[in-house]
């Protein structure tokens, strides 16, 4: 039994350049900020029609890097993949992240899947040395939730 080698195998390449100076990025220093800046990415024509989730990418001083659409979903849920935010924030040299959904019902209190998914991405985030800040669930109305001032995200 011969064992051939692969004539050309690919070649990965991971790449990042910001289009903003560090010292221009706004800073996120409380979940108001945050659900302020999110709420600048959301479109509001359709918060209210299907639930979607963005990643705000942050620096070691909490300045937003870059945001992300983590996915788009119906009227009753999005799924959100751990490994797609994990590389999205890797690639972009984030030190932390913040994600935030909607939910089109307008109820501001998770589900139990959005807090599995909260446990879920802290504890990845922890082990990878890029923790999760705070987890938002964002109503049409303008309201919000945080799951770290209620004290459901420990760091």
């Amino acid at each position: 039994m011969s064992l051939q080698m692969p004539k050309e195998i690919a070649e990965v390449r991971v790449t990042y350049k910001s289009k903003v100076y560090a010292a221009d990025r706004p800073q996120v220093r409380a979940s108001e900020d945050a659900h302020r800046y999110f709420r600048q990415i959301w479109d509001e024509d359709t918060i209210e029609f299907f639930e979607e989730a963005f990643l705000l990418l942050l620096d070691r001083s909490n300045r937003i890097m870059g945001w992300y659409k983590v996915s788009q979903g119906g009227m009753a849920g999005t799924v959100v993949d751990a490994k797609v935010i994990f590389a999205t924030a890797l690639k972009a040299r984030a030190s932390s992240i913040i994600l935030a959904h909607n939910h089109p019902s307008g109820q501001l209190y998770p589900s139990k899947a959005d807090s599995e998914l909260t446990q879920k991405l802290f504890t990845a985030g922890k082990a990878l040395d890029l923790p999760l800040l705070d987890h938002l669930i964002l109503a049409p109305e303008g309201g919000f939730y945080s799951f770290a001032d209620e004290g459901l995200i420990n760091h």
